[in-house]
């Protein structure tokens, strides 16, 4: 586990979360971050149009290996801090979370919990909540400041 202060974030969602809840914002106002990066998981869909912020299971090969260059720069990005902002269990959102190269790994308790150095219990419609008890722990890791 990384000891260093929180500077790149990246969260790891899911569409039917990303719709009504703008965690993006809501960990940059909290954290005092900037240029936050998220990507949302949604079945794929040929009416869909393709998105740069968005990845579906055709995004991995056969091997469960990102193949869409985008996504794997992301995936591949070392993030002070990954958030895992879903509360069911997806393989194709928890296979970006196992393989991403963030430092500290940090998600919703119950869905599954090999993926995360943290586990945080609160339902994602709690997004303040579960934001100051991430802030609570993230101060006593010395990985944020007051």
């Amino acid at each position: 586990m990384s000891t260093d202060i929180i500077k790149t974030v990246g969260i790891i969602s899911t569409d039917e979360i990303s719709n009504w809840i703008d965690i993006k914002t809501a960990v940059e106002d909290h954290f005092k971050v900037h240029n936050t990066k998220i990507y949302s998981y949604r079945p794929y869909s040929r009416k869909e149009e393709v998105s740069f912020k968005h990845f579906s299971e055709k995004d991995f090969n056969w091997k469960g290996q990102v193949s869409q260059p985008n996504f794997k720069v992301f995936i591949e990005q070392p993030f002070d801090l990954l958030i895992g902002f879903f509360n069911k269990r997806n393989l194709y959102v928890e296979n970006a979370v196992l393989r991403s190269n963030a430092k500290f790994k940090v998600g919703i308790s119950n869905v599954n919990q090999d993926l995360y150095d943290m586990e945080i219990a609160v339902l994602p419609k709690n997004t303040n909540q579960f934001l100051e008890e991430l802030k609570k722990y993230l101060l006593i890791l010395k990985k944020v400041e007051n």
